[in-house]
């Protein structure tokens, strides 16, 4: 396997009101072979709903809250048990202002300065199960795009064992470095730079995830999900509104799925 960048690397160039349907729009469309994935590092057993059942603590710390809320996104239809686990299982409130410390575990976004929100439990987890798919054991490498205040990707760092994430802006890459550093988390990699570019150097990846919605999918993270992967993604659909969009990478193209309608911030190219 080639060498992985050191943490962490820097890039030098630049969810849901309604459940989804039964049946999506799918689209089938050709694409140019690239390498299998290749193996992944042993499955990691994932921490289960139940081993944070157990309340302890006061307050934003005992584990009641993350119980509870873990709780409402089973009522949901979240059915993973690995995604329910981890979401469990990382503190949200952490990741939030102060000043929203107490609405940190409802099923509400949240702003995280510069424009940007934390998306909504209901909807990490949701794009957290699609990405998984069923799959039994941990996923490969996974690339995030849009590391925001870091709670996704510390929850997908459970999740997977591997995860490069990536932030375009510098004040948000700053606060999710500090943010995360408690945790220290050695499979997560934070990285400066252009997200619509992905992050060549990690590819190819078993999953790729998106918190911003663009016209369409960037091609360089179709080249850089490997054959057999999954990309989760918010994209705009007819009329202008993002509908959150699945597309799996096959021997003979990529089929995309267009499930509900969602809401994020747009998907911009560059740094700042």
């Amino acid at each position: 396997m080639k060498q992985r960048p050191s943490f962490p690397a820097r890039l030098d160039d630049t969810l849901a009101k309604n459940r989804p349907n039964t049946v999506g729009k799918v689209v089938v469309v050709p694409t140019k072979p690239v390498a299998h994935m290749p193996p992944s590092a042993p499955t990691a057993r994932a921490t289960s709903a139940a081993a944070v059942a157990a309340p302890q603590g006061h307050g934003m710390e005992s584990s009641a809250v993350r119980t509870r809320m873990v709780q409402k996104l089973a009522a949901q239809g979240i059915s993973d048990p690995q995604v329910l686990g981890a979401m469990g299982a990382i503190e949200r409130h952490r990741f939030v202002d102060s000043a929203l410390i107490n609405q940190a575990y409802e099923d509400t976004s949240l702003p995280i300065g510069l424009g940007q929100t934390i998306s909504k439990p209901g909807v990490v987890s949701r794009m957290l199960e699609l990405m998984r798919n069923g799959q039994s054991g941990r996923l490969g490498r996974v690339l995030e795009i849009g590391t925001g205040c870091g709670y996704q990707a510390a929850v997908l760092s459970l999740l997977a064992t591997e995860v490069y994430s990536i932030e375009r802006l510098r004040g948000l890459h700053d606060k999710a470095r500090d943010n995360l550093r408690h945790l220290r988390l050695a499979n997560l990699h934070l990285l400066f730079g252009d997200g619509m570019e992905g992050y060549a150097k990690g590819a190819p990846y078993a999953a790729i995830i998106a918190a911003a919605g663009g016209e369409a999918v960037p091609q360089a993270w179709v080249d850089q999900l490997a054959i057999g992967g999954r990309l989760v993604a918010p994209v705009v659909a007819a009329g202008g509104a993002q509908a959150l969009l699945v597309l799996d990478k096959t021997p003979n193209g990529v089929r995309q799925t267009v499930l509900e309608a969602v809401h994020f911030v747009p998907l911009k190219s560059g740094v700042a």
